[in-house]
């Protein structure tokens, strides 16, 4: 097939609009100049990628397959840019990092720090709802860098820790457990639970410890938001499981409760990640080393207010 990668850049752009009109603005190009670079896809390759239904566009079955390849292949192309801007000392462009949605408590404000230094960078932020879709984006090559808790295992990529991540167990003010100290596990049994989806790394962690303690909590509902799942506990549906980071705000208004949980609060791991072949772009390589070397403090300084409000609800 004689495709081009700018007809490869159309395609994916298209697949992602489901409208050929949409991707023409995105793309700066006119709606008849996208139907006849897809129309020549098609005829190289020999099957329809989309089926048309009026203006809108979805792939087929063709298409789908085609996507993956597609997205393989820009990303490669992407690669090969960063290398040789490396080979160049370039540090500008656009760097793209992904991160799940607890990290969104303080990685913007990591990110801002950096980007002040590097005002010629073109800096985004990927926020996937859970860890398996932040998976999902690191092997499509949509992303430069990742900010997760637990790395990939289905993937193989370089994961280096950079802060501690804990996560505590939260409750309503005026609730039974909120005024106990060394709280056993044993005395969660008859409370509900509402817990992040599967797939979520704050969900597994929260899995993990239960089961390290042969304890099976009752699950009264699942959320995909942390933010839902603050609210539903403070409005007394439920004890939830979160990340310390998310919880800053509520704790110093007085709108929750952190348990004196016994094992708690259970510590794991902020990690910067990349896949294990991808090579870095100088800006992705620059802001690499900007977490490693200042992402503990600006977490302690995140933290610091929140421990001291802890600490107030307890004294």
């Amino acid at each position: 097939m004689n495709i081009t990668f700018r007809q490869l850049r159309v395609f994916t752009e298209v697949a992602a609009q489901g409208s050929m009109a949409r991707a023409a603005e995105t793309l700066h190009l006119t709606p008849p100049a996208i139907s006849m670079q897809i129309k020549e896809i098609e005829a190289q390759v020999g099957l329809p990628l989309f089926d048309r239904n009026g203006r809108a566009v979805t792939l087929s079955t063709a298409g789908e397959y085609f996507l993956v390849h597609a997205k393989r292949l820009l990303a490669a192309l992407k690669d090969a840019d960063h290398a040789m801007a490396r080979l160049k000392r370039v540090e500008h462009g656009m760097l793209t990092i992904g991160m799940v949605s607890t990290a969104k408590y303080f990685v913007p404000h990591l990110l801002a720090r950096f980007h002040q230094e590097r005002q010629g960078l073109d800096v985004r932020l990927r926020v996937a709802g859970n860890r398996e879709q932040l998976v999902a984006l690191m092997q499509a090559g949509e992303v430069d860098l990742s900010i997760m808790g637990r790395p990939p295992r289905e993937v193989a990529t370089r994961a280096e820790a950079f802060a501690a991540h804990p996560l505590v167990f939260i409750a309503p003010p005026g609730h039974p457990l909120a005024g106990r100290r060394d709280i056993p596990v044993a005395a969660l049994e008859d409370h509900p639970f509402i817990v992040r989806e599967h797939g979520s790394g704050t969900r597994s962690a929260m899995e993990g410890f239960f089961e390290e303690h042969r304890f099976q909590p009752r699950i009264a509902m699942e959320m995909s938001s942390n933010e839902t799942i603050k609210q539903a506990v403070m409005a007394g549906m439920g004890l939830g499981f979160l990340s310390l980071h998310t919880v800053g705000l509520e704790l110093k208004s007085d709108l929750l409760k952190v348990l004196d949980v016994q094992g708690m609060p259970l510590m794991r791991m902020w990690n910067v990640v990349h896949l294990g072949g991808k090579v870095l772009s100088p800006a992705a390589e620059a802001f690499r080393f900007y977490v490693l070397a200042h992402g503990e403090a600006h977490l302690i300084a995140h933290d610091t207010p929140i421990l001291a409000a802890i600490g107030k609800q307890r004294a």
